[in-house]
């Protein structure tokens, strides 16, 4: 069983997600690849202290694009799984707030 803090990697924060924040009550994190929506709402739960309603799930594909100035050098974005939480409407989690 892996720890809270091995499940939430971090959290990722654009401007779509400050949009969820603000409007929807949603946070995003990266998450362990081998989490699952039970391990990240309890991980959320523990270190957070607020409570969850739902868990969404995304597996983010690698990319490759190339670099500019240069046609042979391609380089990779790594794959990696994302959790869009969903929490109470009362709920705040303090690190995305003032971004």
């Amino acid at each position: 069983m892996s720890t809270v803090y091995e499940i939430l990697r971090r959290p990722l924060v654009t401007e779509k997600t400050n949009y969820q924040v603000g409007k929807l009550h949603q946070y995003v994190f990266e998450v362990s690849a081998d989490a699952t929506r039970i391990q990240v709402k309890d991980a959320v739960e523990a270190v957070f202290k607020v409570t969850v309603l739902r868990v969404n799930v995304i597996n983010v594909p690698a990319k490759r694009s190339r670099k500019s100035r240069s046609r042979r050098l391609v380089v990779s974005r790594p794959a990696y799984k994302k959790a869009v939480v969903t929490l109470s409407p009362g709920d705040t989690i303090q690190i995305f707030e003032g971004v």
